[in-house]
């Protein structure tokens, strides 16, 4: 591997300008690909196999009218009833215009159908459209827009609702911008050098803008969620600046010792280069295990995100190199005793710290593990779903419209159950469904079941159930158990049982991928330390990150601490993908701080031979490197937590906080302690396996000795 990259290095070195213009022409070619041909990108997080989807599709079958898109508009009127004259007036002009729209299957009148609070003062009225909720243009949705302008102007509060997206994620907004320049901020603290401060960020935007264009073009093919483009960015960004960021102190580090620039370069990305080819890997392998739990749109996500991180790592050492070659010796240090931190009376914090937990191991791995396990502590409770619009923010029209429909109609209203009635063995489906309904009827936290209504077939009838309670409470996941438990012939679908039924299929694949998670980290590990105590020791730090973080989140998200600090509008429910998706992105992240970090201690060991000296080096030679990518990750990934989407805020604040966790606290406090406390033992390998693993060299070993025999040769 360090030879490749070493060749890979100088041929950059020699021809620039050919490497950097190949990237400018795919960066420009996929930039076409993506915004002439961009694929539609939608909020589809169905799982084929699980009752309510098949529930769905058999209604998109046989009653394909039932399975349109709706857009729900929500009244309100403070000062009396909604059906006064004025009100009523304006409400059902409202509605006409909406009707215009040839793409609208019905649009009910609140007033004909009883759609009205029981003081009138709240009601609703559905718009079905007769293509499904994502293929809804942005023509019709237009035509609602400015139709209710006309109620509000007549006092009438009107919010909006149902399946139909009427906004689209904003990717790259003013907080995500303001992480960048944040994490530009570390670098030049850093590097102390605008231009190398520069180069980073530059080449992490051309990675994200290829990758980027190609996930919206990839939409043409594969069902592309929102939320998988959102973290396609984040991981491009940060992991793009990171690992410039281990190259580039690299090969400043190798010029301040006195190596030629174009040399530099080429040993740069032989020996960091490596470990950023490995800890990419990692990434990569993380990201499309998530395909293992078989549910299509995790599988999408963590592919689009393998993706963005393979093309920055191939940015890395490829055009990263050719613009170091161009820079020359412009990016050498000032100082150079500063920066290999060889001063004896000068060493860099990252070397103090090292020294310190070396000398406290026992004291300083008790306090970090227990204060990562009483942060866990609230994981224990932790319960997933799928936020709804009562997460959206307060100000918003999704929000407010749930608040009205709970506050009219009772909270059981926004998760309505759709239960559908095929046919039994009476012959007439409509008395079945009318029997099945009175059976409902006597469950518990049943509000209103609703007349039946066949299709035009007659063989199938739909019911809808209202809960008690909302559509993320226990006792309404218990009510879909319940009625599915009365018989073969009911089946319940609809939002609220989809999200049940996904949340429950990923608790149950989690730990099949925690432990393919476990078995990958040990084998990875394992060739590149040569080692089988550092990977046991990185696997259990990896799960004190996970659990730690997990405790975090469900203190602030499901519990309700600290929400207006951070924004949360409403605390509840756990995104349920979370915990794997988490797994699968900090497993990757945690395995580069532990590859450039316990890397560099190897490379001292295996110099020096002292183990303990070996940490310390280590720690001086890497923490400043490894302390400013995981400031940079938490200032990239940090930003999102702004984002007005319940989703991307729970995932910036996760995988923020993972990164705090993990980088700080795990990385460079506890896995130093432990390593001190292991001496020599934690590079104890078998020799029999020794022979077996093949030589996987990130410390670039090979090549340094490649150097050496001419010199050694000329000097004979």
């Amino acid at each position: 591997m360090a030879k490749l990259l070493y060749r890979i290095g100088k041929g950059c070195v020699r021809r620039p300008l050919a490497v950097i213009l190949v990237w400018i022409a795919l960066l420009g070619g996929t930039a076409a690909l993506g915004t002439i041909w961009k694929g539609p990108v939608s909020n589809d997080m169905s799982i084929p196999g699980t009752k309510a989807q098949e529930a769905l599709d058999l209604l998109k079958e046989e009653f394909p009218q039932a399975t349109g898109g709706t857009i729900r508009l929500v009244f309100a009127s403070e000062n009396g009833a909604l059906d006064a004259a004025g009100r009523r007036q304006a409400i059902l002009s409202a509605l006409e215009e909406i009707r215009k729209d040839r793409a609208v299957l019905n649009v009910a009148d609140p007033f004909a159908t009883g759609t009205l609070s029981p003081d009138k003062s709240i009601g609703y009225a559905d718009v079905m459209y007769n293509v499904p909720a994502m293929e809804v243009s942005e023509d019709s949705k237009e035509r609602v827009l400015d139709a209710i302008e006309s109620t509000r102007a007549a006092g009438v509060q009107t919010e909006l609702g149902g399946d139909v997206a009427m906004s689209e994620l904003e990717i790259m907004g003013v907080s995500e911008i303001l992480g960048i320049v944040f994490a530009f901020v570390v670098l030049i603290i850093t590097f102390k050098s605008i231009l190398a401060a520069g180069l980073p960020i530059a080449t992490a935007i051309v990675g994200v803008g290829i990758g980027m264009m190609s996930v919206y073009y990839s939409a043409n093919f594969f069902s592309i969620t929102n939320t998988g483009t959102i973290l396609a960015v984040m991981l491009g960004i940060a992991v793009g600046i990171d690992y410039a960021l281990f190259i580039i102190s690299r090969h400043r580090q190798q010029m301040a010792e006195g190596l030629d620039a174009a040399e530099s370069v080429a040993r740069a990305n032989a020996t960091a280069g490596s470990a950023v080819i490995f800890a990419g890997l990692t990434v990569i392998i993380a990201l499309a295990g998530l395909s293992t739990v078989n549910i299509p749109f995790l599988t999408v996500m963590g592919l689009a995100g393998a993706l963005t991180v393979l093309i920055a790592v191939a940015v890395a050492v490829t055009l990263l190199p050719s613009v170091l070659g161009l820079a020359g010796s412009r990016l050498a240090p000032k100082e150079p005793k500063q920066a290999r931190g060889a001063s004896k009376h000068n060493k860099p914090f990252a070397y103090k710290w090292g020294r310190f937990v070396s000398r406290y191991p026992v004291p300083v791995a008790v306090v970090i593990i227990a204060l990562l396990l009483v942060v866990a502590l609230p994981a224990r409770h932790m319960e997933l779903g799928l936020p709804d619009n009562g997460a959206k923010p307060a100000d918003s029209t999704e929000r407010k419209g749930y608040d009205l429909l709970s506050k009219g109609f009772g909270p059981g209203f926004n998760g309505p159950l759709v239960v559908v009635v095929k046919g039994g063995g009476s012959g007439n489906v409509l008395q079945d469904a009318a029997a099945e309904a009175e059976n409902i009827k006597l469950l518990p936290n049943v509000a209103v079941v609703s007349p039946p209504i066949p299709n035009q077939k007659g063989d199938l009838v739909l019911l809808s159930v209202i809960p008690l309670t909302g559509p993320n409470d226990k006792a309404t996941k218990q009510l879909v158990h319940d009625i599915r438990g009365l018989g073969g012939k009911l089946m319940v679908t609809g939002t609220t049982a989809i999200n049940i039924d996904i949340s429950e299929r990923l608790n149950d694949a989690f730990p099949i991928f925690g432990a393919a998670i476990v078995v990958l980290a040990f084998i990875l590990l394992t060739l590149v330390f040569r080692s089988l105590l550092v990977p046991i020791k990185a696997i259990l730090g990896f799960g004190l990150s996970i659990v730690a973080t997990l405790g975090a989140v469900v203190y602030i998200f499901q519990d309700g601490h600290l929400a207006d600090l951070f924004d949360v509008s409403s605390s509840g429910v756990i995104l349920c993908f979370l915990p794997i998706l988490l797994t699968g992105v900090l497993f990757g992240l945690a395995m580069d701080y532990e590859v450039f970090l316990v890397s560099r201690m190897r490379e001292e060991f295996t110099h020096k031979g002292q183990a303990k000296n070996a940490v310390v080096d280590g720690m001086g030679l890497s923490g400043r490197v490894v302390t400013a990518a995981g400031l940079i990750m938490i200032f990239v990934f940090g930003s999102f937590i702004f984002a007005d989407d319940p989703m991307i805020k729970v995932m910036g604040f996760s995988l923020t906080a993972g990164v705090l966790i993990d980088a700080f606290l795990v990385r460079m406090t506890l896995v130093p302690a432990i390593m001190a406390l292991l001496g020599r033992s934690a590079w104890y390998l078998p020799k029999r396996l020794g022979r077996i693993l093949p030589n996987v060299d990130i410390e670039g070993e090979s090549i340094r000795e490649e150097l050496e025999k001419p010199a050694s040769r000329a000097a004979v």
